[in-house]
């Protein structure tokens, strides 16, 4: 096992996808995301739509790899030769080993192609059997059921709400559901579950 050493740059890939870290010379491969889909950050506690949104979401990335805190990737779809989107570990606790997965977004022709799957399969197997992580944790606006839904399928477990823990853009409170995978499910269970929906 290795411990996440943040200034090492990690390239996670298969047959699909290409995950390595987010760079600030990444704006110019995901700004047109911002510039034509300013609706993929309506349920993000950090907005990204709009060229100087997108800037500083991508300088808020960087700042937290360096404080060490954060480790954020760039998406790359070998299928379609084409920058998908983004997604990072935060709230890195190394002594307790644990940390949280998300700020995971994707354009919308990626939604529904298979593409988180195969990043999550990536990421989860990194950060439980590289990382010796014990725990991912994930978070999301309770309001948002097509992640919700998504976080399901890759077998986290619901563990509850936190009520009114952040306020969203329009200056509404909201409630975040927290989920989560442990390292013995994801070995002894869930890995081999999500591996086989890849292959299908």
């Amino acid at each position: 096992m290795m411990k996440l050493d943040f200034k090492q740059n990690y390239t996670l890939e298969n047959e699909v996808v290409l995950l390595r870290p987010l760079a600030l010379s990444d704006i110019d491969n995901l700004i047109h995301f911002a510039l034509s889909e300013p609706e993929l950050w309506k349920y993000s506690l950090i907005q990204a739509d709009g060229e100087e949104q997108m800037k500083n979401y991508i300088d808020l990335a960087l700042k937290g790899r360096e404080a060490e805190k954060e480790y954020p990737f760039i998406v790359f779809d070998k299928r379609t030769n084409s920058y998908a989107g983004s997604t990072r570990f935060y709230d890195i606790q190394l002594v307790h080993q644990t940390l949280q997965l998300g700020y995971t977004w994707y354009g919308k022709e990626f939604q529904g192609s298979g593409l988180n799957k195969h990043c999550k399969f990536l990421l989860l197997d990194f950060a439980f059997n590289q990382l010796d992580m014990e725990r991912v944790e994930f978070r999301a606006d309770n309001d948002n059921q097509r992640s919700i839904a998504a976080m399901k399928s890759i077998g986290c477990s619901v563990e509850g709400i936190l009520r009114s823990n952040g306020q969203k853009p329009d200056g509404t409170r909201r409630d975040s559901i927290i989920l989560s995978i442990l390292k013995q499910e994801w070995n002894d269970e869930l890995r081999m579950k999500l591996y086989n929906k890849l292959t299908k």
